[in-house]
């Protein structure tokens, strides 16, 4: 609804542009200081909405962060570390059977203790054997005795050298059986084949044993093997004395380990190189069979350009930083490489000395005025 204030000779009027009453309607109880009043404060509010609606487009075309961090960029030492996965595995570990069938008449396995190097573990009946042995040795004795006297008989032609020959044969290989008993009598005992420590038996005094039967496992226990993988495209940067890290379950500590060998092949099916260290530390937690995270470091950058991974925006194929250049927001890409925790080597993009908005990127605009409240 629209209203004019009209001026006449009768008195001031106000003329309704509804549409729905054209008749004026005369005002005879308002002086004309009350008019001008109403109509100064008409004019004074449109003023003030019209004021407001600016500022409101204004805001929001020029959007204000009251809050915003940033990041200078400085060199710093960067190792070029890959995290994989290993198995701690005993330096040598032998599952004891025995050569020979027969009955165990002696046990010596220490379960847990360490046995040294040609310890008897274990006997195995062998009178039967020895029996024989003694036999084919008193035989031996007295084809001996023959062949003596045969050889003073051959030198006045006593004899013929076909007969100092056929006895003399048979001397050699009584001999020979000699030794044949005592190599059986020898499979009928086993001993510590190095220094290790014997682990849980499986047999008793009494039991019956075969070649396949498992007495007990055997592992040296001063030094372990670290066996792991790395991806093909590392292959060249492992060899023989290369240094690792890696650390087990249940204990935070950092060991060392030395490359012992590699496989000198890639798998075909896994695309990995296979490689064995040596592990010299001794711990509680360092058993065989455990797991471990193995840190293998690649190379050393010492100016490397690390900001924090918050700082970066993601794009679909591309990322990008805003840098402050003359206090206003310039968006720049940007190539990364090494990623630690919570921050992102940029190989590209960057120089030492750029000051990386941190805290509230989204909200940022290119040519953007901007003003920090923090810079770490």
């Amino acid at each position: 609804m629209i209203f004019v204030i009209l001026q006449s000779e009768r008195g001031p009027l106000i003329r309704n542009y509804t549409g729905k009453s054209r008749e004026p309607l005369r005002l005879h109880h308002m002086n004309r200081k009350a008019l001008l009043n109403i109509f100064l404060s008409l004019i004074l509010i449109a003023g003030v909405s019209c004021s407001g609606n600016k500022k409101k487009k204004e805001g929001k075309e020029n959007p204000s962060i009251s809050f915003i961090e940033g990041y200078v960029v400085t060199p710093s030492v960067v190792d070029e570390t890959i995290g994989i996965s290993g198995t701690l595995r005993p330096f040598e570990e032998t599952v004891l059977m025995p050569e020979m069938p027969g009955r165990v008449v002696m046990v010596n396995l220490p379960e847990g203790q360490l046995v040294k190097k040609g310890t008897l573990l274990l006997k195995i009946f062998d009178g039967d054997l020895q029996a024989q042995l003694k036999k084919a040795q008193t035989q031996y004795e007295i084809g001996k005795q023959i062949l003596d006297r045969q050889a003073e008989l051959l030198k006045v032609d006593g004899i013929s050298q076909v007969e100092y020959d056929q006895q003399e044969l048979q001397v050699t290989s009584i001999l020979n059986d000699i030794d044949l008993l005592k190599a059986q009598i020898s499979k009928t005992a086993i001993l510590a084949p190095y220094d290790g420590v014997i682990g849980l038996r499986n047999i008793s005094l009494g039991a019956q044993v075969t070649q396949s039967t498992p007495i007990a496992t055997i592992r040296e226990s001063d030094k372990l093997k670290l066996d792991f993988s790395v991806p093909g495209k590392y292959s060249s940067m492992i060899h023989k004395g290369t240094k690792v890290k890696f650390s087990v379950e249940g204990d935070e500590k950092k060991y060392d380990a030395e490359v012992m060998a590699t496989e000198e092949g890639i798998d075909l099916n896994t695309r990995n190189l296979k490689a064995r260290a040596i592990v010299e530390a001794h711990a509680p937690t360092l058993t065989p069979g455990a797991y471990a995270s193995v840190e293998l470091r690649l190379s050393e950058n010492r100016n490397a350009l690390m900001i924090p991974t918050q700082a970066i925006i993601m794009k679909e194929r591309s990322k990008s930083v805003i840098v402050s250049r003359g206090g206003k927001a310039v968006f720049v890409p940007i190539q990364t490489g090494v990623r630690k925790a919570g921050t992102l080597e940029v190989i590209q993009g960057l120089s030492a000395g750029d000051t990386v908005v941190v805290t509230g990127v989204l909200f940022i605009k290119p040519d953007m005025e901007l003003t920090f409240a923090k810079i770490k």
